[in-house]
C-alpha cells in the first residue's frame, strides 16, 4: 500500500525529495481574505497566442494563463523546487513511472464545474494531445487516469527528472471540461484561478483585464481586486507608459531603456537567467545547407565578437558566456566560455574548408522586441568574413515562425532553467521545444539517455561531457547572459523566478 507524507502548503518540496517518494500535503484559505490591494496593472511585451488550456505556452505569456488557472503544482521561485496547489499529496512508484497524486477537494472552476481527478486527467491528455509549444515536456506521459475522485494516477513510458515542475507550468494548467467545446474557448477562459477575464473590457493583444475571483479557494493568495496586463510592441512605448506612471511594474526586454526607467522612479529588480545569442536551428541544412556543416556553425561562433554585443546590445548589463547550462550547474565548463574567441580569420578558414570559400546567404527574422542597435552590427561582423545577411521583419509572428521552422537561424533570448534536466528537455533533445528542426544526434541521444536515470557523480560527469559536446558541434552561437530586469514602482514588490522570465504571480505583492 503506498503512503503519502503530509506537510503544510507553504513548505517547498524539493524536487529531488519529490521523485525520491516525497510529497507535500496543504489547506487552502485559512478563514477569511487578506486584504487586497486595488488593482495591479502590469507592462508585458507579448499577448498570449490563445487562452485554451491545452495549447498554452509558457515564458513571457505564463502570466496571463496564472491569473485565470490554478496548475496541479506551484512553481518555486528558486526555479527547482515545486509546492502543493490543486495537488496535495504525491509520490512515485521505485522506477519513477508511475506518479499518484492527492488532489483537492474543495475546487469548482467558475463555471461551477467540480474540479476532479478525472477532470485533471483530461486536461492532462488533452495537452500531451494539442499543440502547444510546451507538449514536448510530457512527451514521456503514457497515460493519466483517476483512481477515485480525488486520486489521480499518472504513467510515464521512462523516468522524467523535471516532470514535477512541467505539472506546474503550462502542462499542469486546469481549464473546465465544459469549456473545452465552446467555440470562444481560446478566447474566453473557464478556469479556477484567482482571477476571471473580463471580456468585455479586454482589448485582444493589446490589454488584458482580470477581475477578482470571488470564490476563489486559496483567497489568502489574492493580493489585489484586479489586474491589467498591456502589451508593448517596443521599448519606447513601453517606456513612456513607466513614465505616465501607468504601470505599476513590467518585464524589460531591452536594456536600453533602464537608465530612464530608473530615473522615473522603479526599481530595477535583475536576474541572470537567459543567455542571448544566435540559436543556430538547423543544423542537418534542411533550410540552408550550409547549416548542415559543423565547420560553418562554427565559424558564425569566430566571426561574431561577443565583448562587442555585450556593450552594444547588452549595455554591459550580463557577462559573456559559449555554453547554455548555467554557471552553478555541474555541466558548465569555464574554459568552454574561450573556445570560440574572435577571430575572422579563423571563421574564413572554417567556411573554405566546409565549400563556402565566398560565403553564403542567410535570412534571419526580426521582431519589434529585438534590440534594435544588434542588427547592423551583426550584419557587419558576419558580412566580413562572407557570410550575407537579408533580414525578415516578422512582427508579432516570431514564436510560431521559429517553431514551424520558417528560418534555421534567430536571434533570441533562451532560458537556461536550474533543472538540467529541463533545459536538455527545451533545448536539447530531439523533441525540445527550442530544437524547432527537431534534429537529432546519436552521441547527444547516449547522453541524454545516460543522464535521464543516472545519479551522482555519474551523472554529473555526463552533463559535463554534454555541454562540451553541443558547444564543439556548435548547436548554438551564445554572445552573453543578460540580465533580466523587472522593474517595479513603489508601492510593489517582487520575488524572482528563477526559472521562468516571468515572476510568478502571487509573488508580485504589494508593500506594506
Amino acid at each position: 500500500m503506498m503512503r503519502f507524507q503530509k506537510a503544510a502548503v507553504a513548505a517547498v518540496i524539493a524536487a529531488g525529495l519529490a521523485l525520491a517518494g516525497c510529497g507535500g500535503g496543504g489547506g487552502g484559505n485559512t478563514g477569511g481574505a487578506a486584504k487586497t490591494a486595488p488593482s495591479l496593472v502590469l507592462g508585458n511585451i507579448i499577448p498570449p497566442q490563445t487562452f485554451e488550456a491545452r495549447n498554452l505556452n509558457w515564458g513571457n505569456q505564463s502570466i496571463y494563463f496564472q491569473a485565470v488557472y490554478d496548475s496541479l503544482l506551484k512553481p518555486s521561485p528558486n526555479g527547482k523546487d515545486v509546492e502543493a496547489n490543486l495537488a496535495t499529496q504525491w509520490e512515485y512508484n521505485a522506477d519513477k513511472t508511475v506518479l499518484t497524486m492527492k488532489l483537492r477537494e474543495d475546487v469548482t472552476f467558475t463555471d461551477g464545474t467540480p474540479f476532479t481527478a478525472e477532470v485533471a486527467a483530461q486536461n492532462l491528455l488533452r495537452f500531451r494531445d494539442g499543440t502547444s509549444p510546451q507538449r514536448s515536456k510530457v512527451v514521456d506521459m503514457v497515460n493519466a487516469a483517476a483512481k477515485d475522485k480525488n486520486t489521480l494516477e499518472i504513467t510515464l513510458k521512462q523516468a522524467n527528472p523535471a516532470f514535477l515542475i512541467y505539472l506546474a507550468q503550462a502542462a499542469g494548467m486546469q481549464e473546465s471540461p465544459a469549456a473545452f467545446s465552446k467555440p470562444d474557448v481560446q478566447t474566453n477562459p473557464v478556469g479556477s484561478g484567482p482571477y476571471t477575464l473580463n471580456t468585455g473590457s479586454t482589448v485582444v493583444g493589446t490589454s488584458y483585464k482580470f477581475d477578482k475571483n470571488p470564490k476563489y479557494w486559496n483567497a489568502d493568495a489574492v493580493k489585489y481586486d484586479s489586474l491589467t496586463i498591456n502589451v508593448y510592441n517596443d521599448a519606447t512605448s513601453l517606456l513612456n507608459a513607466l513614465r505616465g506612471k501607468q504601470l505599476d511594474a513590467s518585464a524589460i526586454n531591452d536594456v536600453s531603456i533602464i537608465p530612464q526607467v530608473k530615473a522615473a522612479g522603479f526599481t530595477d529588480n535583475g536576474s541572470s537567467l537567459n543567455f542571448a545569442g544566435l540559436m543556430l536551428f538547423d543544423r542537418a541544412g534542411q533550410s540552408n545547407p550550409a547549416l548542415g556543416k559543423v565547420e560553418v556553425r562554427q565559424a558564425i561562433n569566430y566571426a561574431v565578437d561577443r565583448d562587442a554585443f555585450l556593450k552594444a546590445v547588452g549595455l554591459g548589463f550580463g557577462e559573456v558566456t559559449g555554453q547554455v547550462f548555467r554557471e552553478d550547474s555541474p555541466a558548465y565548463d569555464k574554459s568552454l566560455n574561450d573556445k570560440y574567441k574572435f577571430d575572422p580569420a579563423k571563421a574564413k578558414d572554417l567556411l573554405a574548408k566546409a565549400g563556402y570559400p565566398n560565403g553564403f546567404e542567410l535570412t534571419i527574422p526580426t521582431a519589434p522586441g529585438f534590440p534594435k542597435q544588434m542588427w547592423p552590427l551583426l550584419q557587419q561582423q558576419l558580412s566580413d568574413v562572407g557570410i550575407k545577411v537579408s533580414y525578415v521583419d516578422v512582427g508579432q509572428n516570431i514564436i510560431p515562425d521559429l517553431q514551424s521552422k520558417k528560418y534555421g537561424v534567430s536571434y533570441f533570448t533562451l532560458q537556461r532553467d536550474a533543472n538540467e534536466w529541463q533545459l536538455i528537455s527545451n533545448l536539447l533533445a530531439p523533441t525540445a521545444t527550442w530544437n524547432t528542426f527537431k534534429y537529432q544526434d546519436p552521441k547527444v541521444d547516449a547522453l541524454i539517455g545516460k543522464i535521464r536515470t543516472a545519479e551522482g557523480a555519474d551523472r554529473d560527469a555526463a552533463l559535463k561531457e554534454l555541454n562540451q559536446y553541443v558547444v564543439d558541434q556548435a548547436w548554438f552561437a551564445p554572445w552573453y547572459t543578460p540580465t533580466n530586469f523587472f522593474v517595479t514602482n513603489a508601492k510593489t514588490k517582487v520575488e524572482l523566478n528563477q526559472g521562468n522570465a516571468w515572476p510568478n504571480l502571487w509573488n508580485i505583492t504589494p508593500k506594506a
